[in-house]
């Protein structure tokens, strides 16, 4: 019995946690199209997992952004990435970089909207240095 009453404390005590933390989900726009997801890890960072297409591709792409100084209801958040593309001209694609951005936390509706830059230098099938993925970020808080 203590081992089912432990269980579920500790089952609570994860989802109460998890909960605790907010997440974001949404759409990211650039070069092609994204869906965007957001999840806090603590006060200071959050990781972004995004799915995206483009001409003749589709894409995965993750980041570890840490939030460099926020004012107000804007934030600056800074972090490395790495992508990986498939289609295209080549079969696949391999890269890391980074993610430099703005964003902004409405007060009235959990709403976001983000302003970022991923430079990548991609690895796989050669190297080379991409500097022009820029994209519109609108996500739902929850």
């Amino acid at each position: 019995m203590k081992k089912i009453i432990a269980i579920a404390v500790s089952l609570l005590a994860v989802a109460f946690v998890a909960n605790a933390q907010s997440r974001s989900l949404g759409v990211r726009l650039g070069y092609g199209g994204e869906v965007s997801y957001q999840h806090t890890l603590s006060a200071d960072n959050f990781l972004e997992v995004d799915a995206g297409w483009g001409y003749k591709s589709v894409s995965i792409g993750a980041a570890y952004d840490f939030q460099i100084a926020p004012v107000g209801p804007f934030g600056f958040y800074a972090g490395p990435s790495a992508q990986i593309w498939a289609g295209g001209d080549d079969d696949f694609v391999l890269g890391v970089g980074g993610q430099l951005g703005l964003e902004y936390l409405f007060d009235e509706i959990p709403l976001q909207i983000s302003l970022d830059w991923r430079p990548v230098f991609t690895l796989v099938p050669g190297t080379g240095f991409g500097w022009q993925s820029v994209g519109l970020g609108v996500r739902y808080l929850f």
